[in-house]
């Protein structure tokens, strides 16, 4: 290949943005060792290909003939594609594909098809040759993972679930996910929250708490039994509903809470309904309550605190709890 050492030698822009990698992806030599890519019968074998090739199978079969960059190749493309040469761009582009195949099939089966998630990850892949910065000293693949994995992670976490997630929250269940899989592996049944906390030297309540995450949303309009039974939502009870004597009960505090704030003076009062929602106010930070009346955040704090505990001496004496007042007014 046309190297020269003047290309070798050629600094990247000193405005390029750059990012530092994280440990865990400097440490993966599994997931991007070179030599594992360029053995991966598994997907590229044409042997292996049947004759009516569906569209995944074609695009596997089209990228398996894109040569791999040495570590030299890497540095003189990086450096071209930095000044603007969009035919380095794409040999550096090309020349990866195969990483992102190996990185997307890691995450199969979670939600989305495997074309969808080489997509996701090529995206990644793109935005790791715009950011690559070759003068850091390690290879491209191992920036590039960085940057496939979390595209790939983020297309799940948006696509596939019900309730979105937070990216780094996704990562931390992917962990005690995986964690689970090897060890239902081993044991042959699939492990307790107890088990798996073990495993990762981790607290029960973490365990539980993030294998809650990954729970399945259930439509209500789901058939419980055959085409003529009902749906989940026709016996799920309408929690909202509330029984004659709730409704006594919730009527009796709401007719006392004025009389309860009619104790306190006019600016406590007002304080305590915009930053609560009481008496048709919204609840509100104490930088709105401030701006909304004029007065500095600190202040309105300081009338807060007095204001509630006026309340809490009234209601005391009456036997009740200002806590589970305010519970039940909102």
């Amino acid at each position: 290949m046309g190297k020269s050492n003047k290309a070798l030698e050629s600094k990247p822009q000193d405005d390029l943005e750059v990012i530092d990698m994280p440990a865990d992806i400097k440490a993966d030599e599994t997931l991007i060792n070179d030599a594992d890519l360029e053995n991966d019968e598994a997907i590229f074998s044409q042997d292996d290909q049947p004759k009516n090739l569906d569209a995944t199978q074609l695009y596997l079969g089209e990228i398996g003939f894109s040569p791999l960059l040495t570590a030299e190749e890497e540095v003189y493309f990086a450096r071209r594609s930095l000044k603007g040469c969009e035919a380095s761009r794409k040999r550096m582009i090309v020349s990866n594909l195969r990483l992102v195949v190996k990185i997307a099939r890691r995450y199969n089966n979670r939600g989305l098809a495997l074309l969808d998630l080489i997509e996701e990850g090529n995206l990644g892949l793109i935005r790791a040759v715009e950011k690559f910065d070759p003068e850091r000293g390690f290879r491209f693949s191992t920036y590039a993972t960085w940057w496939i994995r979390q595209t790939i992670e983020r297309a799940i976490m948006n696509q596939t679930r019900t309730i979105r997630l937070p990216i780094h929250v996704v990562k931390e269940l992917n962990v005690y996910l995986r964690a689970s899989r090897e060890l239902s592996q081993k044991l042959d049944h699939e492990p307790t929250a107890e088990e798996i906390a073990a495993a990762l030297d981790k607290p029960v309540e973490d365990v539980t708490k993030m294998l809650r995450l990954n729970e399945r949303i259930t439509s209500v309009d789901t058939p419980i039994g055959g085409e003529n039974d009902k749906a989940l939502l026709d016996i799920i009870a309408d929690e909202k509903e509330f029984s004659p004597e709730e409704s006594l009960q919730d009527s009796d505090i709401k007719s006392n809470i004025v009389n309860w704030l009619e104790e306190l003076n006019p600016k406590q009062r007002e304080v305590l309904a915009r930053r609560f929602g009481l008496m048709g106010y919204e609840p509100s930070t104490l930088e709105d309550v401030g701006a909304e009346i004029g007065l500095t955040r600190e202040r309105v704090r300081q009338i807060q605190v007095e204001a509630l505990r006026r309340l809490r001496d009234m209601l005391g004496h009456q036997g009740l709890s200002l806590e589970n007042l305010f519970d039940q007014m909102k």
